[in-house]
């Protein structure tokens, strides 16, 4: 339906390290990306705080998600060629966009802003796509219908879920981008795979992507990267420290804030995040240059805890850990009675972290019978030669001996200078297990 109009009178070619070239072949996804909203993502990093484990990890959620549009695109473009019946080609356009637009409503360092601040970075991308937004308006003059569309396939109610799996499940654009992207910014090679094998052995299969059979081996080798990369990066435990510290920064300025504190620096945006009531102009002004100048500025305010916080993060003073391999309550309760003893603060100088928690999931296996209109992450399924679908992991012995693996520790985190100057007044068993004898 909308695939051949307004196409550009010249392609369009971004360089990219991970996919060599990205090809911009339509004039409605070329004007979207020159929107301020998409530019805005430039300032965003993909990674978060990871840049502070890893230091090539300054790559931006612009380039991801121009990186999870081309994806997408190679995968129509292989459903084309092949002449595939059960792909609605008058829903490419739709899928494109999606694709390129699913990351819009991230804020900066996301995942830890939107723990503190109760926030859904798919809510925010809704929002701008269904508001008075640049994104908005050309996605309006291409076709009145187009924004909630859309964003329907963001929400995941879209009526035809074959376009939503391409850009969510268990094997989707988003993820396999990020995950090459990931491996070759902070350096590892064992989130690398073979991308081009597995683009060719996808199909659309009643209402579903599955995968042919006989690319198993392909699949097999995204799910020890993905299960290798959130182990050795994602939940890297110094990472975890500076998200930690991050939380904390946000944390205490939201109470400050409640608390009626006059900070001696702030300004429109921030002040509406603290109070809870930031509107959308306000949100699309938030970017991680604007929130670390806030953090360059509370190192000098009075709130000694702020002040102290904010110089951590800003010159990478992470906090130590120690691991723990199981939980003990009454242990963390002691911890937190001493701590409070030598005039630590225990809320914010003690963290006891399980990787768990984190935003990124491993490989879950799901039933062919699942509804699809209310997956959230169908599984992956393979498709044999007699067309008769199986979950990858009821195959796979290497999928298998993964699926559902709890492999996390529990960390203790704390900052090692203040601990160091009370050693004295802490019981042997606390000093021990802090390894200071």
């Amino acid at each position: 339906m909308m695939e051949n109009r307004h196409s550009l009178e010249e392609e369009k070619v971004f360089k990219d390290p991970v996919h060599k070239y990205i090809y911009v072949q339509d004039q409605l996804i070329w004007n979207l990306i020159n929107t301020k909203e998409f530019q805005r993502l430039r300032r965003i990093r993909q990674l978060g705080t990871s840049y502070l484990t890893f230091h090539g990890a300054e790559h931006s959620r612009f380039s991801h998600s121009l990186g999870v549009y081309e994806i997408t695109r190679k995968v129509i473009s292989q459903f084309e060629r092949g002449g595939y019946q059960d792909w609605p080609k008058e829903e490419k356009l739709v899928t494109l966009c999606a694709a390129l637009l699913h990351d819009i409503g991230h804020g900066p360092f996301s995942h830890s802003i939107e723990e503190v601040f109760d926030m859904n970075h798919e809510e925010w991308t809704c929002r701008i796509l269904l508001e008075s937004t640049e994104i908005n308006r050309v996605l309006l003059e291409y076709d009145p219908l187009l924004p909630e569309r859309i964003a329907a396939v963001i929400r995941k109610t879209y009526d035809k879920p074959i376009v939503v799996s391409l850009v969510s499940s268990q094997m989707d654009a988003d993820r396999m981008d990020y995950l090459l992207r990931d491996a070759y910014y902070t350096g590892v090679n064992y989130g690398t795979f073979d991308l081009e094998r597995i683009l060719r052995v996808l199909r659309p299969h009643q209402g579903r992507i599955v995968v042919k059979e006989s690319g198993m081996h392909a699949v097999e080798d995204y799910l020890m990267s993905r299960y290798q990369m959130y182990w050795q990066v994602y939940f890297h435990p110094v990472t975890r420290s500076s998200e930690i510290i991050l939380r904390q920064i946000f944390r205490r300025a939201k109470e400050l804030y409640g608390g009626n504190y006059t900070f001696s620096w702030i300004i429109n945006p921030i002040e509406q995040l603290l109070n809870d009531s930031i509107d959308l102009e306000a949100y699309l002004s938030l970017d991680e240059a604007l929130i670390q100048t806030a953090f360059s500025q509370w190192v000098k305010e009075s709130d000694e805890l702020l002040a102290d916080l904010c110089e951590r993060f800003l010159n990478r003073r992470l906090y130590k850990y120690v691991t723990m391999d199981h939980a003990d309550e009454e242990l963390w309760a002691d911890i937190r009675d001493q701590f409070l003893a030598i005039g630590l603060h225990p809320d914010y100088h003690l963290e006891i972290d399980f990787p768990y928690d984190m935003p990124y999931d491993v490989y879950r296996p799901g039933t062919l019978h699942n509804d699809l209109d209310k997956e959230d992450k169908p599984p992956i399924l393979l498709l044999d030669q007699d067309q008769q679908l199986s979950e990858i992991s009821e195959r796979s012995d290497i999928i298998r001996s993964i699926t559902g693996l709890h492999q996390g520790k529990y960390h203790l985190y704390y900052p090692e200078e203040p601990l160091l100057e009370s050693l004295h007044k802490l019981q042997p068993h606390i000093r021990e297990l802090f390894g200071f004898m």
